[in-house]
Formats: structure tokens, C-alpha cells, sequence
């Protein structure tokens, strides 16, 4: 289908749950409304609208929000279920893998040897492994928004590795399991992080990466960092290499992300935790609540010298300036990174709160309002939070970075009749200190509430939530939407997921009171139940179908016409056996209800990370971990290479055939 060219396209290492406080869960909290009612409307909907939050009837959303019903606006025949070892996409679309990890982007641009050879160096000029989260930056948007969709920065997240498939025979370890090799270890340092990839489509439509652009950067876990915000200079966060708690080395575990109105970019730091080991029997709850271990994932900590070290936050030392008990604090929080300044030294914000960020999203900025944002915390049990800044945003204004370290952190509380409360986690606000003397728990200042913002949830009375991932707003309604994954730790069934464990998954929307996003209250309801045809709910209220049937939804993103992207995430048993497949996209249409799968991956991967150029002509979706679990010798996946070579995580570019017109 040729379509023309100024016409805009339609276009698993989990943190182990550590929340064992008593506050509500979100499926006790859903029981006393019903699901018909969380879902289309009725008794629940009427309380929204008492409120000034009116939350559509989702099968007559375009009328109850005063849009125009827009025809067609799912305009592809839905993709089948499959096992295959490839990408499908509807026909009239294409999808081609784009910059693989081990893409030189910089340095001395070395090329990817498939036999495993390359070296750390090489690795910190290449894109790193496992694609996540990402942005699309035209190459006009330093500052601002921008428009160029010919030529940009694509920034990508590295959330995690599979360790075997760097090395040419896996990982070297000795007979207790230790690490020998600490190249090897510096090679899977190095492939963490976030890549910052000079991008520019050819006269032909294809996207090429720029030679010797000024703008390649590798971010990595040893990168210098700052940090910023109520807890710089904190003594939770004093360590060796920084006594004063001013400073930090990388950032890892990036999922999900988040982009800035002036034009910087977002990376969440997610399951962190368990890069870490210490041996302390008695860890305070900064550790304790966060689900350290006494042995790191990787083993990185069983190296001698201080770039491995830091993995141990074991006591060493009479004080915490000549040891790395505090290292694990200077992660879990959302970190600033200039795309367009590659000198720049980034920034961990600690006032967005540290725990397992899955990501962030704006709400809408308004010259002279406080800038909104929401985030995740990807673990089962835990909350949903949301900054308003202190200071209001000015676009243009040299200094808005400023507003990410003064503001107000909240915490949410879904309420059992359809309404909400963000709960404050502010040390000086009467709520929240009413709430640490009730339950005997304090805290020494503002600091300390973000560097135990579990803690501060947890005493507030968060709501407990099946691990929310992603949010995304829309364009239009202003409704915010969060994927909820799935939560097997759950074994009390209730009338809105009528299951023993919630192994499926669901999205869930709210409206900010009077459509304000710095309100302290609002509506919400279920957009979507994930699961089997006979064990889920579309936004229409009917079950889905085959096609449409998914389960864990986790990546979620609007296009600028207001249809929702949804990515899954499933592993184990629902991968290999049942009615999913491999890990999907599907798009939902908000207005009319309707649910199509637009993508299937290769075998093993997620699906996840979305961006597109402003033209909406070039869709970027990344694929992360085909073939999870593969060895040398054992590939469970040949995605994207073929037959024989190791599978590599890699970003589609998904276009229209003949020209580029998406949807």
C-alpha cells in the first residue's frame, strides 16, 4: 500500500516482593464496587462524577467525552497467535530490526563479533544488551519539543543481560561460583545502561546510524554521576567514593523512561536490588525493604578492587565513608540525562523517591502550573506515586531541571467506592506525620523519607498494587492509564479479578479531581482485564477473543490520535504452553472499545519500548531478550540473525509498505 508521504502514519529478573505491611490491597479495594461496575460504568461512575472526575462508560467513551466518533481507527487485519521465530506484523505493514546490541554508536565505532570476542572497551562504544524503554529526540528538539522526523537521537534503555552470550563460552566463574575473569565482568558493566544512537532516515526511507556523530554516547553502571535533590549529601548515601553523598558511578536496570518538556531524557532505575550482596545479618530497612540478598546476581561483588566492590555493602569499616554499605541507596531513582550534551554529567532527581522505577510520565504542562509526574514501582505489592513540583514550569526557562529536586512526592490510595487519594510523603505535612506516630515509625528528615519511600508508602497506607509498570496519558480525555502485570502472590479471589492468583494482569485509569493534575484526589475504574477468552474483560465489557487475548500487559503508550499501545510481557508457562504465544502488541481503540494485536515477537523476547518520529511515519518498538536463557551452545532463539547466530535485542523500525504511513 503506498501512501503519501505528508500524511501522518498510524504511524524477567523480577525484584522478589518485600512489602510486608498491612495497607490494603488493590483487589480487596475492587471487591466492594463489582466488576461490571469497575469496568463500564453504573453505581461507581456516578460517586466519580460527585467528585467533578466523571470516568466514561468505556464502551461510550467518544460521547461521554464530546469527541467525534473517528471510523477505522484500527485500520489492519489483527496478527494470529504464534510460536514462530520472527516478527509479525499485519499485512501493508514491515518491520525491520534496527541497531542491535553490539551496534558501534561511538568511540572508535569497533563492529559486533558474533563469537562473543568483543571486548569491555568495545562494549562501551557498542549499544548495550536487552533494549527497553526508549524516545525518539528530533535532532531540532534540544530545549524543546522539535520536529524533525528525517533525522533525531533514539535514546534506549539496557535493562538487564543474559551473561553467557557476551563472552565467547559464558561466564568464567571458580568452584564456588565466584568470579575469575574481571574483563568479563567490566564487559557486563559496560552493557548496561542507556544508549544515546545519532539516527537519520535515507533518501530511500530506511534509518541508518550517523558515522562519527557528536551525539554517540554510552551511559553504563560505572558512569560518573550526580546526585541531586533532598538527599544529596544525605549520610544513608556517604560510601568510599563518596563520602559526602554527592556522587555516584552508573546507572542500571533501566526499564522504562520518561522524556522532560525541555528536552532531556528520563532513565528508571528498576530491579536493582539484586546486583547487590552483603553478609549483615541485622540490615536496616533502607536495605531490608528493598530485598537485598547475600549474594549479587552477576557475582560482580566477588572480584577484588573497588569497580566490584561496591557490589558488597557489607560492613567493612567503622563508618560508612570507608566501605559501600550505602551503595545500593544510590540506586532506584529516576536519572537526568542531557541527550544533546554528551559531557554532560547525569543526574539521579532522589525527589522522584527511590524504589523500583518502572518508569515516568508527564501529565500536560501549562505555562506558570507545577509540572506532574507519575510513576511505578514494579514489584508485587507495591504503589503508584505522583510529584508535583514545588515551583511552576516556564517553558524556555534555562533552569526547569531545577523543578525535579523541590516538590512533593505522593503515594496513591484507591478507595473501595471508585475514588482516590494521593497521600503525601512529606515529613512536614500533618497527614503524613499523623500516620508515623500511629505506627511508631520515624523519620530524620526529608531525605530519609525518599531514600525509604517504601517505608513512607507503607506507613501512609498506600494501596498495594499487582506491580504496576507502565502509564501513559491521553492525548485527549487527560485520563492517566497504569498496566498492572500480574501479582501470583495474591490467593484470595475478589469480584473484579475472580482468580487465585492474578496471573493475567489488568490496566486500570483515573481522572485527577476537576481535571487538575496537582489535585489531591480522583476517580478511577478497569479499563481492561487480561486474560484467556473465558477469564477476561475488554474496555468494552465483553471477554476478549482470539484477537485479542493477552496476558501481562507491562509496556503502554498513546499515539497522538489517542489510540493505546500495549505491550506484554509474559514468561514461563504462558509462553510456552496455552492461548498467548509469544509476547505481543496490541492497540486499543479507547472510544469504541476495540482491541487488536498488532505484533507478535521471536521466541523468548518481551515486547517493549515504543516511540515514533512527530510524522508519526516511523514507529520504534524495541524487542529485548529473544531467546531468554540462550548459551553459546544453546540458542533458543536465532532473532535477528538467522540460523546459527546468538539472538541480539534490537529496535524495529515498523512502517507502512511502500512509504510510511503507520496507522
Amino acid at each position: 500500500m503506498t501512501a503519501d508521504k505528508d500524511t501522518p502514519l498510524f504511524d524477567n529478573g523480577d525484584e522478589l516482593p518485600s512489602n510486608r505491611s498491612d495497607n490494603p490491597h488493590i483487589n480487596d479495594l475492587i471487591e466492594g464496587i463489582g466488576r461490571r461496575q469497575v469496568i463500564a460504568g453504573g453505581i461507581a461512575m456516578g460517586i466519580l462524577a460527585f467528585l467533578g472526575v466523571s470516568m466514561p462508560n468505556a464502551g461510550m467513551a467518544a460521547q461521554a467525552n464530546g469527541l467525534p466518533k473517528r471510523p477505522g481507527r484500527l485500520p489492519f487485519a489483527p496478527v494470529a497467535v504464534t510460536r514462530a521465530d520472527i516478527v509479525t506484523v499485519p499485512e501493508g505493514f514491515q518491520a525491520k530490526a534496527f541497531i542491535p546490541w553490539g551496534t558501534p554508536i561511538c568511540g572508535s565505532y569497533p563492529a559486533y563479533r558474533e563469537d562473543g570476542t568483543n571486548s569491555a572497551q568495545d562494549q562501551a562504544e557498542q549499544t548495550g544488551m536487552h533494549h527497553d524503554g526508549m524516545h525518539y529526540f528530533p535532532i531540532d528538539a534540544q530545549g524543546g519539543r522539535g520536529h524533525n522526523s528525517e533525522h533525531g537521537l533514539l535514546v534506549v534503555n539496557h535493562e538487564y543481560i543474559d551473561a553467557p552470550l557476551l563472552h565467547p563460552n559464558g561466564t568464567t566463574v571458580d568452584a564456588n561460583g565466584n568470579r575469575t575473569v574481571p574483563e568479563e565482568v567490566r564487559k557486563e558493566i559496560n552493557a548496561h545502561g542507556v544508549s544515546v544512537v545519532e539516527i537519520r532516515r535515507t533518501p530511500h526511507g530506511d534509518w541508518e546510524v550517523v558515522a562519527n556523530s557528536k551525539f554517540g554516547r554510552r551511559i553504563t553502571a560505572a558512569t560518573p554521576m550526580e546526585i541531586q535533590g533532598p538527599a544529596r549529601g544525605h549520610p544513608l548515601l556517604s560510601t568510599l567514593y563518596s563520602p559526602n553523598g554527592t556522587a555516584t558511578r552508573g546507572t542500571q536496570n533501566n526499564c522504562s523512561n520518561g522524556f522532560t518538556p525541555w528536552g532531556t531524557y528520563l532513565t528508571c532505575e528498576e530491579n536493582w536490588a539484586g546486583y547487590f550482596a552483603t553478609r549483615d545479618s541485622d540490615l536496616p530497612r533502607e536495605l531490608k525493604r528493598y530485598g537485598l540478598g547475600t549474594k549479587g546476581r552477576f557475582g560482580w561483588e566477588t572480584l577484588e578492587g573497588d569497580e566490584f566492590q561496591r557490589f558488597d555493602a557489607t560492613r567493612k569499616a567503622e563508618t560508612a565513608s570507608g566501605d559501600y554499605r550505602n551503595e545500593p541507596k544510590h540506586f532506584g531513582w529516576i536519572v537526568e540525562i542531557d541527550p544533546f550534551d554528551p559531557q554532560s554529567v547525569p543526574v539521579k532527581r532522589t525527589a522522584l523517591g527511590r524504589f523500583a522505577h518502572e518508569g515516568v510520565i508527564f501529565a500536560p504542562t501549562q505555562p506558570g502550573k507545577p509540572l506532574v509526574c507519575y510513576s511505578g514501582d514494579d514489584s508485587r505489592n507495591e504503589y503508584i506515586y505522583k510529584y508535583i513540583s514545588r515551583d511552576k514550569f516556564h517553558p524556555g526557562h534555562p533552569a526547569n531541571s531545577h523543578l525535579l529536586d523541590e516538590g512533593t512526592l505522593y503515594v496513591a490510595r484507591f478507595n473501595a467506592d471508585g475514588t482516590g487519594d494521593w497521600l503525601p510523603l512529606d515529613i512536614h505535612d500533618p497527614l503524613f506525620q499523623a500516620a508515623c506516630t500511629a505506627k511508631g515509625i520515624s523519620f530524620a528528615d526529608q531525605g530519609d523519607v525518599l531514600i525509604n519511600a517504601r517505608t513512607a508508602a507503607d506507613t501512609i497506607g498506600a494501596t498495594k498494587m499487582d506491580r504496576p509498570e507502565w502509564g501513559a496519558v491521553h492525548p485527549e480525555t487527560g485520563d492517566i492509564y497504569f498496566t498492572l502485570t500480574n501479582n501470583t502472590n495474591r490467593t484470595e479471589p475478589d469480584a473484579a479479578n475472580p482468580r487465585a492468583s492474578n496471573a493475567y494482569g489488568h490496566i486500570i485509569r483515573w481522572k485527577e479531581e476537576n481535571q487538575d493534575y496537582s489535585a489531591i484526589r480522583f476517580g478511577w475504574n478497569i479499563f481492561l482485564l487480561g486474560g484467556p477468552e473465558d477469564d477476561s474483560h475488554g474496555p468494552d465489557g465483553a471477554a476478549l477473543t482470539a484477537d485479542n487475548v493477552h496476558a501481562s500487559p507491562d509496556g503502554l503508550w498513546f499515539d497522538p490520535e489517542g489510540r493505546l499501545w500495549i505491550q506484554t510481557d509474559m514468561s514461563g508457562s504462558q509462553l510456552s504452553a496455552g492461548p498467548f504465544g509469544n509476547n505481543q502488541m496490541l492497540v486499543a481503540d479507547p472510544e469504541s472499545g476495540a482491541v487488536k494485536r498488532f505484533l507478535v515477537g521471536p521466541v523468548g523476547c518481551e515486547v517493549t519500548g515504543i516511540t515514533a518520529t512527530p510524522d508519526f511515519r516511523t514507529l520504534f518498538v524495541n524487542i529485548q531478550h529473544p531467546g531468554e536463557g540462550s548459551t553459546p551452545s544453546n540458542l533458543l532463539s536465532t532473532w535477528p540473525d538467522g540460523p546459527g547466530k546468538r539472538p541480539r535485542s534490537a529496535t524495529l523500525v515498523i512502517t507502512r509498505e511502500g512509504w510510511r504511513k503507520v496507522l
